[in-house]
């Protein structure tokens, strides 16, 4: 009886142990595309020389693309030259590459300013996984292989509209439905049946604006559900049902590039962007629609494409001045730093993990009352010259199952980021 009791227990912590290191990062900005990761047992302070690096691929094809993680694969866009843009999956115990699949070209090669490179993020469900090219190429395919379920042009079959830079979102799975945003007068965003492909719905919002750089939420707001996603001129929201169109808001796009995902809580939904700042607005019950207030209008609040994260009452992101924490229904700015400058900011275990476009990475306490860093680093074998055009650090860091993860353009680290090792 005691062996069967001692054999119960051990299996339990063993469990409970692996449940501890299931945290994964299937999609853009984590589980809930919010930024906020709710893995616990991380390190509270870095060496000086950064925590230990685990192992460095220095060719993962060129690009953008932040990392998605479930289980024991790592997949990631990239590209060789204008004419390969492919989705890959590695070993997150080594690095090593495992499969490889090409979607197409990549989009808008004769771009002004030019960055033509891959930049979306895959979004992995369950046995599935589903990646947008730069140029607008969808497709559905087996996760553990590569092979293509489904694939769809939105250029081609629903008259596409992209921006100046090409696609850069990342799918939405919402239930049995996947959300993208062709942008344009016919389908500016579409939901298709996530299992084969089919049309859903439609929606041609007024205006028909280009597709932005963000990627769709889900939004409960003004007794709707809906998709909200920022567009080439401003933002909207759609009925998640049916696809029809609820309302807009411009305020925060008047810059060149609509980049940052939207924020949202309660009702509540913050854009940004670079040459504007910071806006909120509530959406409430307007007749059959929804109507979206404006709260506020703030230069200052984090605006740059590194997105901001939402803890509690406070937000926290960059500008190109650096970090900042402000309230999130009021603007009011709490505390400014320099810190690492622009970069882009996720959340984990009492910490902001921020990869500046410099390069440099930085460990930050997330805390409302004034900055705390605890840790910063440069990965080896970076770019040379970050004045080039698009040589800048833009991919989001990533935390998963104690593992963080850095991509560079051409370059990903990882990163053991474990406490108590």
């Amino acid at each position: 009886m005691k062996s069967r009791c001692l054999l119960f227990v051990v299996a339990g912590w063993v469990l409970v142990s692996l449940a501890a290191w299931t945290a994964d990062w299937p999609q853009w900005r984590g589980p809930q595309r919010s930024g906020v990761s709710q893995e616990t047992g991380l390190l509270k302070q870095w060496p000086k020389e950064g925590p230990k690096l685990l192992w460095q691929q220095k060719d993962v094809g060129d690009g953008y693309s932040t990392p998605a993680v479930a289980g024991s694969r790592l997949y990631l866009l990239g590209n060789r030259g204008l004419e390969n843009e492919f989705v890959a999956a590695l070993s997150v115990e080594d690095g090593k590459p495992l499969w490889s699949t090409r979607l197409g070209k990549v989009g808008n090669p004769d771009q002004r300013p030019p960055y033509p490179m891959a930049r979306s993020t895959p979004t992995v469900d369950g046995e599935l996984l589903y990646a947008l090219s730069s140029d607008g190429d969808l497709a559905c395919m087996e996760a553990a292989t590569g092979k293509v379920r489904w694939q769809k042009s939105v250029r081609a079959e629903f008259g596409g509209q992209p921006g100046t830079w090409a696609y850069a979102e990342s799918p939405l799975i919402d239930g049995d439905v996947v959300v993208i945003t062709p942008g344009g007068a016919q389908a500016t965003l579409l939901a298709l049946n996530k299992k084969t492909g089919e049309v859903i719905w439609k929606s041609a919002v007024p205006g028909g604006d280009p597709a932005g750089y963000a990627s769709a939420v889900v939004v409960e707001g003004g007794g709707r559900k809906q998709y909200v996603q920022f567009l080439g001129k401003g933002v909207v929201g759609v009925d998640a049902k049916t696809g029809q169109f609820l309302w807009r808001y411009d305020q925060t796009s008047k810059g060149p590039a609509n980049m940052p995902t939207p924020v949202t809580s309660d009702g509540f939904v913050y854009t940004s962007a670079g040459s504007v700042g910071g806006g909120l607005v509530n959406l409430k019950a307007a007749g059959d629609g929804v109507a979206a207030e404006p709260v506020y209008l703030v230069r200052d609040l984090p605006n740059t494409n590194g997105g901001s994260v939402l803890l509690g009452d406070n937000l926290y992101g960059t500008t190109g001045k650096g970090l900042v924490a402000a309230e999130f229904k009021t603007g009011k700015v709490l505390w400014q730093a320099e810190s690492i400058g622009a970069g882009s900011t996720f959340y984990a275990d009492g910490h902001l993990y921020i990869h500046g476009h410099n390069g440099d990475v930085a460990l930050v306490e997330a805390t409302p009352e004034t900055y705390r860093e605890k840790g910063r680093f440069t990965p080896p074998d970076q770019p040379k010259n970050r004045s080039l055009p698009g040589e800048k650090a833009w991919s989001y860091p990533v935390v998963a199952n104690g593992r963080l993860y850095v991509r560079d353009l051409g370059a990903l680290w990882c990163y053991d980021v474990r406490a108590g090792r």
